[in-house]
């Protein structure tokens, strides 16, 4: 059943009954299908992306004219050199809650990248203008924040150098396999290419960029990767009637709201994670990162064991009955059924009336279990063309109370509605995404190039107060830069070009969110450390005398 896990990942409290494909780095190309993020990613009109992909075989492919302008970054054992600590977590900020070590005064060397770039932008300016990205990418985006929730510390780590990030350019190369030991020269690399967006993959056991001089296939894997769940807006499209494809209101967001909810309590209560953040994709979904150490280091059978446990809604939108779930119900699908009972009256009968035409209504009675009933149910409707949802949804108890079947089973009646309340409201995940540990995910607060949105986190405390079309665009947060009218300093600390903006709260939440992490990990290693240091004592043989 969808809710069976394996006995080392049996919920807590519950008892329990490819990825993205190999694609290119600079150097290799082979043939890639565009997953759906690819496709979200791509012109407002759903146009798919056009890949330049390379396989990752030893020999070095003729590279395309795109790749021939793209130059590799410098070896980061040579720019090593000119970093310390100091100017890694010089940022753009000023961050106390990060605090750096003391370094000497060596600087980093100047680069035409970091001129400051104009912020007058038009209102013309779209998010794919090069200069419009430029600028965001120089004053907004938060590269030492990201840099810290990768690392997981303060201090640089493995668990960054060998983190691989891909580019999708402007001309539609992908670039995979890129990686970097500090988030300085990461974002050096994004305003020498400028891609219109960037992904986030594994940790591997080795630096990405060395992986061709290493002997054996086994040398080079993914060790670690937060799980990931992705859920999008045109999964609902066969349940949604406000909207459809790319587009989106806040009457459909409501489905992003339902699964939110369902999914981020499952994972906190029934198997222990602590640290997941959601984030906004920048159009119609929402993806979610569990960051914790045990979620990170799951190989794939494990990933594949929670997706499962919450998979319940499968088939695609010509499918039959979409949801077979054994009873009694497990505990996960029985408190969700709670949560999900309010959003079923208010946000599927009244606000979606997914049952208004009669082809609609056909759809219900087939997932109805008594034929006398639901013939009784079709002459009811038949004569009233208009009757809302919400009265049908209501006609179904009436008509059954009135005896219009005798051989109605109330109890198959009951679980047929619980089945449909789950149908229409359950979360639907892009399922491959979480299974994978080397499947790749776009990165927080990159700007969506469709709607010039930033993929902004969810403080999930203010659920139902989230806005997707209030979200600020790249271009409205360079403009509130311009007319920000308060103090440049503030306790002789300069004020920040994104604390100028909307862009504020998202950054501030994120840096808390992160601020979190570095705490868990260094509890767990001192944890770890006192641990040893006791094994140790016990097994220390007493000293010699003389």
């Amino acid at each position: 059943m969808p809710h069976s896990v394996t006995p080392d990942l049996q919920p807590t409290g519950t008892t329990g009954d490819e990825t993205m494909e190999e694609a290119v780095d600079v150097q290799n190309t082979e043939a890639s299908v565009p997953t759906k993020e690819d496709e979200e990613m791509g012109n407002i009109d759903g146009e798919e992306t056009k890949l330049v992909k390379t396989d990752d075989s030893d020999e070095m492919d003729e590279p395309t004219p795109a790749q021939e302008n793209i130059k590799p970054d410098p070896s980061p054992a040579k720019v090593k050199q000119e970093i310390n600590l100091e100017n890694i977590f010089d940022d753009m900020s000023s961050d106390e809650e990060f605090p750096s070590s003391a370094a000497p005064d060596t600087k980093v060397s100047p680069s035409p990248q970091d001129a400051p770039s104009p912020i007058n932008i038009g209102p013309s300016a779209r998010a794919s203008d090069p200069e419009v990205m430029r600028s965001f990418y120089q004053r907004l985006f938060p590269w030492r924040p990201l840099f810290q929730w990768l690392n997981h510390s303060p201090m640089p780590s493995n668990d960054f150098a060998h983190r691989e990030f891909a580019f999708t350019l402007s001309n539609d190369a992908y670039l995979r396999y890129q990686s970097f030991p500090n988030s300085e020269l990461l974002r050096r690399d994004v305003l020498r290419l400028m891609p219109s967006r960037f992904e986030i993959g594994p940790v591997y056991s080795t630096n990405p960029r060395d992986r061709k001089t290493l002997r054996g296939s086994t040398a080079f894997k993914p060790i670690a990767k937060e799980l990931c769940f992705d859920i999008d807006l045109t999964d609902y499209d066969d349940v949604r009637t406000c909207c459809d494809k790319a587009n989106i209101c806040i009457r459909c967001w409501q489905f992003i709201t339902m699964a939110i909810k369902v999914v981020d309590v499952a994972l906190r209560d029934d198997f222990g994670f602590k640290h997941i953040m959601w984030v906004y994709s920048g159009r119609r979904g929402a993806h979610a990162w569990v960051c914790d150490k045990k979620a990170r280091t799951m190989d794939d059978s494990k990933r594949r064991a929670i997706a499962g446990y919450l998979e319940v809604i499968k088939g695609g939108a010509q499918s039959g009955k979409k949801v077979n779930v054994k009873r009694p119900l497990h505990p996960h699908l029985a408190r969700s059924l709670e949560t999900l009972k309010s959003h079923f009256q208010a946000d599927i009968l009244e606000d979606q009336d997914p049952w208004a035409t009669q082809e609609k209504a056909d759809r219900l009675l087939q997932l109805l279990p008594d034929r006398t009933l639901n013939e009784s149910l079709r002459k009811k409707w038949d004569s009233a063309p208009g009757r809302s949802s919400a009265s049908k949804w209501a006609d179904i108890d009436a008509l059954a109370k009135s005896g219009a079947s005798k051989s109605l089973d109330t109890k198959a009646l009951l679980e047929a509605k619980q089945d449909i309340v789950l149908e229409y409201t359950y979360p639907r995940l892009d399922i491959e995404v979480s299974k994978k540990l080397n499947h790749l995910l776009k990165s927080p607060f990159v700007v969506h190039p469709g709607t010039g949105r930033v993929c902004v986190p969810i403080d999930t405390r203010k659920l139902e107060a989230f806005d997707p079309l209030a979200v600020p665009t790249v271009t409205e947060l360079l403009g509130e830069i311009d007319k920000w009218t308060g103090p440049e300093e503030v306790g002789g600390r300069n004020v920040q070009d994104w604390e100028k903006t909307s862009l504020k709260p998202y950054i501030d939440y994120f840096r808390t969110f992160v601020a979190g992490i570095i705490r868990d990990e260094k509890e767990s290693e001192k944890e770890v450390k006192v641990k040893r240091e006791r094994e140790e004592g016990v097994a220390a043989p007493e000293a010699m005398e003389f």
